[in-house]
């Protein structure tokens, strides 16, 4: 029997306090059965959990399609709960059951529907500068009988949330960062169980944030504004059908308490003697409690939460306490991870214990800090004394392995401290592993990257004073984050504020949230492109593709307006090759040809926009843009390729675009194939790409025939290499190929991030290409999966998995050298098919559990191509084992 499993909208479980007007409902199909496929669906929603009365019904609708089917019922309505549940018929026509229940709960859907005001400290009681985290309180009546409750709550800053004596929920760092000058979300919290008959109370913990603290390298604050502010509004329904809202006005008390310094790059100080009890309890809490003021509301539109919330999500327990050479305490978690520690601690009132956070220790074995250049990364907690205190920071983060432990009093535990691992709690989508146990630390390395720095935002790093959204860094790593955990919801809504802060013009900036001055450097901007077409190719998103098209049109329109030829990007500041090994001294910029790097990117993005528009529909727009991306790739020929097909620019990271771009073809592609992999091989198997052709490095060598120069040069262990940071005990990818050199010295300390993900877009090359798992374009979010396991002699074996939004996908590989015989495995989830590509295979000889391919249920159109057999399959597992073509080739002589 077919069943319906893991209903979701907008791609959340059961999500609590949305604000989409038409949220799209995806559901999983499961089966034991080969070639299960979905006919038809039909959606049920309702108010009630009983479906007695069926608010939308879609009836039997005849259509393979189960991800984002957007609702079509009756205009919802803020603050109501919609329940819903879905069954299929298969393609026996056999329909299934219904699904579990799954639900969906509006938030507020129109500005008129808050009634709360924006509350800060009455001026003449706390100075806006206070550095100090407010504390807002407020007492409230409730009656008996209470059926619902809901808090809706936002800050200009960030903020916790309590409710009698009670922190409402796990999230962290909340409301996020967005662009808020446009856009603030907001949170919704069922409190239904934390409310009590009679007296109440609720409070809110208001620090800087990203709002209002130092932000970057020049030590800026207030950069969105001066005041920190709270709104929140408490709505209680009762069983007679009556609504009760309590909500921030004049009435609210404010305080300062224990936390009395907070800032995300600097730390935390949290001073226990301060500690105000019962401070958002009923009753006469202790401190100085004075008034609120109200402020206009701000010019940002308030949104509910659009991507996942920040939250600790896992814990680490040290390995090691060191005492280094000169004399300091550290304590080594054993990974470089992003979070905070919390920590137990005995010591009389004013004792002061302060941690500091680094990611690495000197050659010498010393805490090393220098790499954080103003960032402090320092918690300092002030004991009040008189038993065991427990302590973990609430306003910052720290990127950091190594902590280095100043005025612990008593014998120093390492059972008394614990990292707690901080990111937005995506869900872990992808697993990769292979034969080489340095290439698997690499992966985790890679995944450990992504934690750290996708926080919210997708970061730069975690740890110095910077933090930003590069959009270079973004758009090179968004393939391989897909692989490894669910991005749909984070990158929405992160593009939604690159869309926000995206120029009249269509100039991009440099980071988003843009809190510097910079725009549109190629490879940078171009995010604004490549991250919403690789949402809509790994998640079947075409919404997204909607949403962003003005803008990914805006940018594609600004290049065209630059110089004075609109078939070249020649004009303009440009990060280049940014940290290219092939630099000139004393320049971060590679010696790829800063024109040849745009232009060519400018080639990518107007192929994109034109393919996004034959996806909506646009065949004015599609046909427009083809034709000028042919003739942006005329023109680059004609400046970049010689009458003799050498490419001009005698660099790696020149030949990789050309090649991945497409912007060479016949004997100049072969050309330019075969002077690449030349480069690699005189080069003893070692790179010379920066940020913009690492990324494309190992696909571009693979798929012009020279796999093995790729797979020998991912397996590198020298510098510069992927896996030479391993050598040098890496947990995390670095910025720099040699951000810890052969001599245990450092690149320079202004610019040396050791949690730094973009050289981690390898991952994509190890799952697409190693492994073999891939998405199909035209039918997008692997509704078409195309698995095709490449082997190479570097290698015995190599596995990839990946829980699409379909299902669970596996390709996995293990080539037996000595009795020259290939095992393939792969998984296809229901409602999909596959190409499926054997290499090194003859049709005749492969067989799938005891059975000939030819006779193999859920198999057909099987090819012989060259040394591949290729054939299409349908839903299911399967084992695959056959001779390799070498094996063949001795028998036949």
């Amino acid at each position: 029997m077919v069943t319906v499993r893991k209903v979701r909208i907008e791609y959340k479980r059961n999500p609590l306090g949305i604000d989409v007007q038409k949220p799209r409902i995806s559901w999983q199909l499961q089966s034991d059965r080969r070639g299960t496929a979905q006919q038809a669906y039909q959606i049920q929603v309702s108010v009630e959990d009983t479906f007695q009365l069926v608010l939308w019904n879609t009836q039997k609708v005849d259509s393979e399609d189960n991800l984002h089917i957007p609702y079509e019922g009756p205009e919802l309505v803020a603050r109501t709960r919609y329940f819903v549940r879905v069954r299929i018929w298969d393609e026996q026509g056999q329909v299934s059951p219904w699904s579990e229940i799954g639900h969906w709960e509006t938030a507020l859907l129109a500005a008129g529907d808050w009634e709360a005001q924006w509350i800060t400290p009455a001026e003449d009681h706390l100075n806006r500068q206070e550095e100090a985290a407010f504390l807002l309180r407020k007492e409230f009546e409730v009656r008996p009988q209470i059926r619902s409750a809901r808090i809706y709550s936002t800050a200009l800053g960030v903020y916790e949330l309590h409710l009698n004596g009670t922190r409402v929920s796990e999230d962290r760092l909340s409301p996020g960062w967005t662009s808020y000058s446009h856009r603030l979300q907001y949170q919704t919290y069922d409190v239904t169980g934390l409310l009590n008959d009679g007296a109440n109370a609720v409070g809110m913990a208001l620090a800087n944030g990203w709002y209002k603290g130092n932000l970057a390298w020049d030590g800026r604050s207030n950069i969105y504004g001066d005041r920190r502010a709270g709104l929140l509004q408490l709505e209680i329904r009762y069983e007679d059908g009556s609504r009760q809202v309590i909500s921030t006005d004049e009435t609210w008390s404010s305080a300062t308490g224990p936390v009395v310094y907070a800032e995300i790059y600097h730390g935390e100080t949290y001073d226990a003697r301060l500690e105000i009890s019962g401070w958002s309890e009923a009753g006469s809490p202790s401190g100085s409690w004075g008034t609120v003021e109200t402020l206009a509301p701000p010019a940002a539109v308030l949104k509910a939460q659009e991507s996942e919330p920040v939250q600790v999500v896992s814990e680490i327990k040290p390995v090691e306490l060191i005492h280094t050479p000169s004399g300091e305490t550290v304590i080594d978690f054993g990974q470089n991870m992003v979070g905070w520690v919390a920590f137990r601690v005995t010591g009389e009132a004013g004792t002061t214990v302060t941690l500091h956070h680094a990611e690495v220790l000197d050659g010498e074995g010393n805490f090393y800090t220098e790499n954080l250049r103003s960032a402090k990364q320092q918690i300092r907690y002030i004991c009040k004394g008189g038993q065991e205190e427990r302590y973990e920071p609430h306003f910052t983060f720290q990127g950091f392995r190594y902590v280095k432990v100043e005025g612990y009093t008593g014998e120093l535990r390492l059972d008394a401290f614990t990292g707690r691992v901080v990111h937005s709690a995506m869900e872990q989508t992808g697993k990769f592993e292979c034969s080489n146990p340095l290439l698997n630390q690499l992966q985790s390395n890679i995944v450990w990257g992504q934690k750290g720095n996708f926080l919210d935002v997708p970061t730069d790093c975690p740890q110095r004073d910077e933090r930003l959204g590069w959009t270079g860094d973004a758009q090179v790593f968004i393939r391989t984050a897909a692989f490894n955990m669910e991005v749909a919801s984070f990158f929405t809504k992160w593009l939604r504020d690159l869309q926000a802060d995206q120029a009249e013009d269509g100039a991009v900036p440099f980071v988003v949230p843009n809190v510097l001055d910079g725009y549109s450097s190629a490879a940078w901007g171009d995010a604004a492109v490549i991250c919403p077409w690789n949402l809509y190719v790994c998640y079947g998103d075409r919404r997204i593709l909607q949403e962003q098209f003005a803008s990914m049109k805006a940018w594609v329109e600004y290049i065209r307006r630059q110089g004075d030829n609109e078939y070249l990007w020649n004009t303009g500041f440009h990060f280049g090759d940014w940290l290219g090994l092939d630099a000139k001294e004393n320049s971060y910029i590679g010696a790829t040809p800063t024109d040849l790097i745009a232009t060519a990117f400018y080639a990518y993005s107007t192929q994109l926009v034109s393919k996004a528009a034959e996806v909506l529909g646009l065949e004015e727009e599609a046909r427009k843009y083809k034709e000028l991306h042919s003739r942006i790739s005329e023109h680059f020929h004609l400046e970049f390729v010689t009458p003799n097909h050498r490419l001009a620019a005698p660099t790696q990271t020149a030949h990789v675009l050309a090649l991945m771009f497409g912007l060479v073809e016949g004997p100049a592609k072969e050309r330019t194939a075969a002077t690449l992999a030349k480069m690699i091989e005189d080069n003893k198997y070692h790179l010379t790409t920066g940020f913009v052709g690492t990324p494309y490095l190992c696909l571009a060598l693979s798929e012009n025939g020279y796999h093995e120069t790729a797979a020998k040069l991912v397996t590198q262990t020298s510098y510069p290499s992927w896996l030479y940071s391993i050598t040098k005990g890496a947990t995390t990818i670095w910025e720099h190929w040699d951000g810890i050199k052969e001599d245990g010295s450092f690149w320079s300390k202004d610019m040396n991030s050791y949690n730094h993900y973009a050289y981690g877009s390898i991952g994509d090359w190890l799952y697409r290409v190693l492994a073999g798992l891939d998405a199909a374009e035209d039918r997008p979010g692997y509704k078409r999966i195309l698995l095709k396991p490449q082997p190479s002699e570097e290698f015995e074996y190599a596995s990839a998995e990946l829980e699409s939004m379909y299902g669970p996908i596996r390709s996995s590989w293990r080539r037996d050298s000595e009795s020259l015989t290939m095992a393939v495995e792969i998984e296809i989830p229901a409602n999909t098919t596959a190409q499926v590509t054997l290499p090194e295979a003859a049709a005749d000889r492969v067989m799938e559990g005891g059975t000939l391919l030819s006779q193999t249920e859920g198999i057909n159109s099987v090819r012989q191509l060259g040394s591949a057999v290729v054939f299409e399959a349908g839903s299911g597992k399967y084992s695959f084992s056959y001779p390799l073509a070498a094996r063949l080739a001795e028998q036949t002589v």
